[in-house]
């Protein structure tokens, strides 16, 4: 084989994970799959693109699915580039999609390691196990043009879903609601069912039981939704147990489909890696038999826990969201300012930190009869309280340029992405009543937010007849100060507080559904 000039992938450098070491080299035979992220035909450019702008939903031009590959989908010469480099280095291309600008690749570690330019190891920490490597990829630097992203050759755990369970001690103390008291309580409109629209639940492990769906939804009187499993990367609806990922995926089903019981919800799952939450998204955007107009995401980790690439991609997919029209809700996290990390810095949780993303923190909310009594940021300490601060990664977007966003609580006062946009309940003392393997519980988190957001928007696009698609730019623009949103102005997440108007524990607050809806309507 005939040396090449090489050269790094930009954002690729991975390092161990805290507390783990390497136990050995891959074994050379060991096979499995890698995904590759070609570049765009062309880039969304959103000076050109009125659905990243504050425009009404009825003035914004979508794409459809078809029409977003054909402008923007990779070329068929990018395709035949990566397909030599494979068969080159004893690689099989086993998929591809334009659409998504993915190619999945099978081989042996030793293939990948030479077709890569990386070393991979098996690696232990103190939970489990992973698939490793150090350093950055390496590709020849004729590809360097055309590949954005390489993932898979690592598989380390990449997110923890963003929920808590209530424990005896806050049952005995609080109370909890249904999803329907909720949805009344934040006056989610009347009349509207989600009919027509379909909500996708992207989840990295776990599964559901169609016996606990039914018992739950049977129990509000209302009927079963429809409810389907995608399997993305080989990964399937594997129910475990009620204190694994089952409590993530049965709160999203349950809140989503509570609050839009027409809705179809398709939940995509895949593997608890960078390589498969991405192709769950992906797939999910490009889904053209399901056809989501929003996504509930809540799943996440601290931005210092991804790589450039693995953060760009994101971020990419989710501009493609816009342009599709969809909705991308995201849980901004539990662990408060420091989003669970130990180095006494600020963090905020990605995706939420995506500056296309609908960052959804958390409140503790209390009412009496069917009215909101009080509501203010949820802090019960630093492993359960909302996330927000200021991206370290991300830059302040257009769109935030007049919400006042703070510096970072961290050294220099950087000034970035705020996070989060809007919240909704979240603490578990205050939680959402479940089922979960046949277990009644309560939980909370901004896991529970994402899919409340989600649920509220299915129905104003049921009602307004076009996807709301990208909400920020409107929620900041001209939108803001209508009354939207309840605004949370009492307490903190540790560095950051609540005030008068956006801030960086709860947005701009909870939903006011129905007046959302008016002002999404009006043309």
């Amino acid at each position: 084989m005939r040396a090449q000039s090489r050269v790094k992938l930009p954002g690729s450098k991975r390092a161990p994970m805290p507390g783990a070491h390497a136990v050995g080299k891959l074994a050379a035979a060991e096979r499995f799959e890698v995904t590759v992220r070609l570049r765009p035909r062309a880039a969304l450019s959103p000076a050109n693109a009125n659905c990243l702008a504050d425009e009404p939903p009825q003035r914004r031009r979508y794409l459809t699915r078809p029409a977003y590959e054909k402008t923007y989908g990779t070329r068929d010469a990018d395709f035949m580039k990566l397909r030599s480099f494979a068969k080159q280095y004893r690689l099989v291309v086993v998929e591809e999609s334009a659409a998504r600008h993915s190619a999945v690749l099978s081989g042996t570690a030793a293939a990948f390691s030479a077709a890569f330019g990386v070393t991979l190891r098996n690696y232990v920490h103190p939970n489990g196990s992973y698939r490793g490597r150090k350093g950055s990829i390496t590709v020849p630097k004729s590809l360097a043009p055309i590949i954005q992203g390489v993932f898979g050759l690592d598989n380390r755990p990449q997110a923890v879903p963003h929920f808590q369970v209530r424990d005896a001690a806050g049952a005995a103390a609080s109370a909890a609601f249904s999803v329907p008291a909720l949805a009344k309580l934040y006056d989610f409109p009347l009349g509207l069912d989600g009919s027509g629209q379909c909500i996708g639940l992207i989840e990295l492990g776990g599964g559901f039981r169609t016996a606990d769906v039914e018992s739950y939804f049977a129990a509000l009187g209302l009927d079963m939704p429809g409810v389907i499993a995608v399997s993305v990367d080989h990964a399937t609806n594997t129910p475990t147990s009620a204190s694994g990922p089952d409590g993530e995926v049965m709160l999203d089903i349950e809140v989503a489909a509570a609050i839009a019981p027409k809705a179809h919800i398709a939940v995509y799952f895949a593997p608890n890696t960078s390589r498969g939450f991405l192709d769950a998204i992906t797939v999910a955007l490009h889904d053209t038999d399901n056809k989501p107009v929003v996504l509930s995401i809540s799943w996440g980790s601290a931005e210092a826990g991804w790589t450039s690439q693995a953060m760009q991609q994101f971020d990419q997919a989710f501009q493609t969201a816009a342009a599709l029209g969809v909705t991308v809700c995201v849980a901004a996290g539990d662990n408060g300012s420091a989003d669970g990390q130990s180095d006494k810095l600020a963090h905020v949780d990605f995706p939420a930190s995506s500056a296309y993303a609908l960052a959804c923190g958390g409140t503790t909310l209390s009412a009496s009869g069917a009215a909101i009594s009080g509501e203010v940021v949820w802090n019960d300490g630093p492993n359960s309280a909302t996330g927000g601060g200021v991206s370290d990664v991300f830059a302040l977007p257009s769109y935030q340029a007049g919400a006042q966003v703070p510096a970072s609580a961290n050294p220099g006062g950087r000034r970035g992405r705020g996070v989060p946009d809007v919240a909704g309940d979240a603490d578990p003392n205050t939680g959402y009543q479940v089922r979960v393997d046949g277990q009644n519980l309560v939980i909370g988190g901004t896991s529970a937010v994402a899919p409340l957001w989600a649920g509220l928007i299915a129905l104003c696009n049921q009602k307004v007849g076009k996807p709301i698609g990208f909400l920020n730019p409107l929620l900041y623009g001209s939108l803001a100060g209508k009354g939207l949103c309840r605004d949370i102005k009492s307490g903190n997440n540790g560095a950051y507080a609540a005030g008068a108007g956006w801030d960086a524990c709860t947005g701009w607050g909870s939903p006011n559904g129905a007046a959302l809806l008016n002002a999404l309507a009006v043309t």
